[in-house]
């Protein structure tokens, strides 16, 4: 029998990459708490605000019929959720620098509604806020995470897509595709036959990519969660570069002081912003 969840070792697809990336980065985005809080913490850029409010309004298109989908300006959404985000909340160093990263989010959505493609279409939506499957009941290891739209074909089969707000593409050893991939199959009934990438900043066309193997993602995926849940049992979260690692950095700073604490999400973490941050962290943080 497995573990109760809430003992369980919870990956996805962020987590997977954050240990992969560098194990301290990992425990101090995922374990780690303010001690005088209890909170956990996270670094809030430009980037992340801009990517979070394009998605939320995807998001809001995928719950609604295919009829109301289009209803109400999609921009009037964008703009309204953005004050979630607007000036220093969102790790804006400037309005000029604020303008540049809403106009981009503004260009994606004028995007979608020139050429909305799937997004017209019949789709699944997955009932729980966050779908998950126990990966192994044994190792007591449970795979989560949220998929941006799953499209229902005319085969009964659903197709993943996958939204990109960034402008660079997925790399071609990436994880999340066979993260998806099992979460599709494990958390709803219809078969996966497709999945793509839309990169919204780049193209009016989504991308087709291969199915992975279902058989070879759950086991590429279990190996790397029984490493995270042995580094857990042992407390062990080395980085390779201590002094110069961009991925652990950022939240070392916010320890250390080094950052403006700008709120608290809907998660109830703790959002910081790091001080003197220039244009190319801007653009290149990885969180």
């Amino acid at each position: 029998m497995p573990d109760d969840k809430y003992t369980a070792t919870w990956v996805s697809h962020s987590s997977i990459s954050d240990f992969l990336k560098c194990p301290q980065s990992y425990y101090l985005k995922n374990i780690y708490k303010n001690p005088k809080t209890n909170r956990k913490i996270q670094v809030m850029a430009p980037s992340l605000a801009l990517g979070q409010i394009v998605h939320e309004v995807v998001e809001s298109l995928s719950v609604l019929s295919q009829k109301e989908r289009f209803k109400d300006s999609i921009l009037d959404k964008f703009q309204k959720k953005w004050e979630k985000v607007t000036g220093i909340k969102g790790g804006f160093i400037s309005p000029e620098a604020e303008s540049v990263f809403k106009q981009r989010g503004e260009e994606m959505l004028r995007r979608i509604l020139k050429n909305p493609g799937p997004l017209e279409n019949l789709a699944v939506k997955i009932k729980e806020e966050l779908p998950y499957y126990w990966l192994s009941p044994e190792d007591s290891i449970i795979l989560c995470g949220k998929i941006d739209w799953l499209e229902y074909l005319s085969d009964d089969s659903v197709h993943i897509i996958d939204f990109k707000t960034s402008k660079s593409r997925e790399k071609d050893d990436s994880l999340q595709l066979p993260i998806y991939h099992l979460l599709a199959t494990n958390c709803q009934k219809h078969p996966v036959s497709k999945a793509s990438y839309w990169y919204l900043q780049l193209s009016d066309e989504l991308e087709e990519k291969k199915l992975p193997d279902i058989k070879k993602a759950h086991e590429q995926i279990l190996k790397i969660a029984k490493d995270i849940s042995l580094a857990k049992k042992l407390n062990r979260f080395k980085c390779g570069d201590v002094d110069n690692c961009r991925y652990c950095r950022p939240f070392k700073r916010i320890i250390e002081g080094d950052a403006e604490f700008i709120g608290v999400d809907n998660m109830r973490r703790e959002l910081y912003v790091l001080k003197e941050l220039d244009s190319r962290e801007e653009e290149s943080i990885i969180l």
